[in-house]
């Protein structure tokens, strides 16, 4: 038998907060300049664009994983993008699929657990929270970067 834990915020919510976020870095990856996007870098860190890679190999394969209980390998980069505007399109699918596949969890799947990508076995609460944390962490090193560059990067509040 299914049980559920206390809920403090509902998935409506949850995933609310999830995709403001995703708006949010979206908004960062649009301020780039196209050259910087993909080489600027500061103390060894990746470029944005690799950081943009990370995220959309996170996010939409992992909820597909989730719904499905389908365990596949972590892989990124797969697709040789050259353009910012093919990251942009490549985002906007990612969180129409994230919207997709979040509708297809009910409230008991969060507290079951899960081996996402075979390497972290967690409920799937924990996973989605670390998709979020991941993603504020990398903008974080884009804000960095946009300032760096002479940018004034969006008010992380709004989201």
């Amino acid at each position: 038998m299914k049980t559920l834990a206390a809920q403090v915020i509902t998935p409506e919510d949850l995933l609310q907060h999830w995709q403001g976020h995703r708006a949010l870095t979206r908004r960062v990856i649009e301020l780039f300049p196209e050259k910087d996007f993909f080489e600027f870098s500061i103390g060894g860190m990746r470029p944005f664009s690799k950081l943009a890679e990370e995220l959309l190999a996170i996010g939409a394969p992992a909820m597909k994983g989730i719904v499905n209980r389908d365990i596949q390998p972590y892989t990124e980069g797969t697709e040789k993008l050259i353009f910012k505007a093919q990251y942009l399109e490549k985002w906007d699918e990612a969180t129409a699929e994230i919207n997709t596949y979040w509708n297809q969890l009910s409230i008991e799947d969060f507290n079951e657990t899960f081996n996402l990508f075979g390497q972290y076995e967690f409920p799937i609460i924990q996973n989605i929270l670390y998709f979020i944390d991941n993603e504020v962490h990398h903008r974080g090193q884009g804000y960095v970067y946009l300032r760096a560059l002479g940018i004034e990067p969006p008010f992380f509040w709004e989201r």
